[in-house]
């Protein structure tokens, strides 16, 4: 057995037995992707559709060019419209190679170019014997920058020690107290400045804000130190940046719940706390059982009025919003790609970030960074292709109340209706496209090496429909996987939340084992009804429990 594995076996069953209290009290989950603790954050009500690339699209230079350029990112936009970024372990836009550097990044997502602009021990110091020095986050304060640097073991398992470095003339040059580091002892020591936009002008007052994570970066693989549950709150006025006397962090709550603020930084309280662990349970020798809070970053996306914080875990994007800086945090969306190998095509990645410079005007649209290293096994070991400054779109859909309107058409198929966004466990392939595209000679499946007890392929609208039929369409079946085992059905959409239908027939039977495909058809029909979603879903088949899928319709015939 995995050491990782045998070592959390008792996790895993704490977070079962608990999964299953919560189940009984909360009724159908909005999602059964990963057993949601009575303590970590609620589902969010506040996006109706989210739709995430499965792959970069962009960098800077064009993806492609095959050169390491280096991962993680911090980034921020400066007074003078351009966006700065510091990375590690990579040669940056420079010909030699530098455990940590700036650039500028010019330009708009599609014409981006990078400039060189310092490294090394230019930017920062090593702490501790044996960890090398990471960018954790960074911010643009009028005309000067802010990068915060952390010791990182050489395993990538844990970060004792931080601190904050500043330029005053765009990136070139770097000053900190090379006495001590500004957060020793693994506190505070994952630092990431909140994203106010352009020279922070969008900040509500005098503070800078930066969010922070004790003992590691993310899950600590090896267990050598705590793996972090919790993220914390601290702000500084503007001009006091690099005074660690003057930072305070959240301490607690008052009865109007905003928060008070201490200088003692061990009174300092989670601004979310989430314990749940996704893939605790996989087929292969591979990482599991991971905890979800990791280095990414925090944006205020100021058209929709709301703070977004990205996160990550190996296998999965986890995203969170919340209205102000310190909270009600929630949760609103997993991206899963799936257990490794990964293609250009369909890959997810690690210090995941939305610049503020590349959100649109109404707020909806934007661009992620996030890198994949050859190292890690996810991708062949010289490619490149997203160890780079690397982007891909995201779109956000915020909720509005609606009133179903549409009239009885058997002949139309509401999954081609603008604005549906699809939703499903996983695309193995990155062919989320597929299975609303009308053609079913083709296959996408669900198989991401997790013993998982459900799949589901299915829809979201930012409006309500009236439906009563799906016309389930099976993609290719393979020895391991590929069909129902039992327990399929449809489920929809109302007010947030994911309930069963009611009156369910499947014509003609569906047979349950790897007869079920390809090139079979099955009317789901049921009593009418009405939400913003629709899905199949059921206990998933085979040794590796998967399902596939070519199409999938959607209608309402009256």
């Amino acid at each position: 057995m995995h050491r990782r594995v045998r070592l959390r076996l008792w996790h895993a069953l704490a977070a079962g037995l608990l999964a299953l209290a919560t189940a009984v009290m909360m009724g159908n989950s909005s999602s059964p992707q990963a057993a949601q603790l009575a303590d970590s954050p609620p589902d969010s009500t506040f996006f109706s559709t989210v739709e995430i690339d499965s792959g970069a699209t962009v960098g800077a230079p064009a993806n492609g060019n095959n050169r390491n350029r280096g991962d993680l990112w911090p980034n921020c936009w400066s007074d003078d419209d351009q966006l700065y970024g510091a990375y590690g372990d990579g040669i940056g836009y420079d010909e030699s190679y530098h455990d940590i550097g700036v650039a500028r990044i010019s330009g708009q997502p599609g014409s981006l170019e990078g400039t060189q602009l310092a490294e090394g021990d230019n930017v920062g110091q090593v702490w501790n014997a044996d960890h090398t020095r990471k960018p954790t986050g960074m911010a643009c304060v009028g005309g000067d920058m802010y990068l915060a640097v952390q010791d990182l073991a050489f395993n990538f398992d844990a970060a004792p020690a931080a601190t904050i470095a500043k330029s005053t003339d765009h990136g070139r040059t770097w000053t900190w107290d090379k006495s001590k580091p500004m957060f020793p002892d693994g506190v505070f020591t994952t630092v990431m400045f909140l994203d106010y936009g352009k020279a922070y002008a969008n900040a509500p007052d005098d503070y800078v804000y930066a969010y922070g994570l004790d003992h590691n970066w993310r899950d600590s693989f090896s267990d050598k130190v705590p793996d972090p549950v919790d993220l914390y709150l601290a702000r500084v006025p503007k001009g006091d940046v690099m005074n660690r006397a003057a930072w305070e962090f959240v301490s607690g709550y008052g009865t109007d719940g905003k928060p008070t603020w201490s200088k003692d930084i061990g009174a300092r309280k989670p601004v979310i706390h989430d314990d749940r662990r996704v893939y605790p349970d996989v087929y292969s020798d591979r990482i599991s059982n991971m905890t979800t809070l990791s280095q990414g970053g925090v944006v205020y996306n100021k058209p929709l009025n709301r703070y977004i914080y990205t996160s990550w875990t190996e296998y999965t994007f986890e995203f969170y919003e919340s209205p102000t800086p310190y909270g009600p945090w929630k949760r609103f969306d997993s991206k899963d790609f799936g257990g490794y190998t990964w293609t250009h095509q369909k890959h997810g990645g690690y210090a995941t970030t939305i610049p503020s410079k590349y959100i649109s005007a109404d707020g909806k649209d934007m661009w992620l960074q996030s890198n994949v290293c050859p190292c890690g096994g996810g991708v062949p070991a010289d490619d490149w292709y997203a160890y780079t400054f690397s982007l891909r779109k995201m779109h956000l859909e915020p909720y509005k109340e609606t009133t179903p309107d549409n009239p009885a058409d058997p002949a139309k198929n509401l999954a081609r209706e603008p604005g549906t966004a699809r939703t499903e466990r996983v695309a193995h392939f990155g062919n989320e496209h597929f299975y609303n595209d009308g053609v079913k000679d083709h296959s996408e499946d669900d198989w991401n090496d997790e013993n998982k007890s459900a799949s589901w392929w299915g829809y979201t609208w930012p409006k309500q429909y009236k439906v009563n039929k799906v016309v389930y369409t099976p993609g290719k079946m393979f020895g391991d996987g590929g069909w129902f085992a039992s327990d399929l059905r449809v489920q929809v959409r109302k007010d947030h939340r994911w309930t069963d239908v009611t009156g369910l027939a499947i014509g003609p039977d569906y047979p349950y084992n790897n007869t079920a495909g390809p090139g079979k058809t099955y009317e789901l029909t049921f009593d009418a009804t009405a939400g913003d979603g629709v899905r199949i879903i059921g206990t998933p088949g085979g040794s590796r429990t998967f399902t596939s899928i070519a199409e999938l319709e959607a209608y309402f015939t009256g």
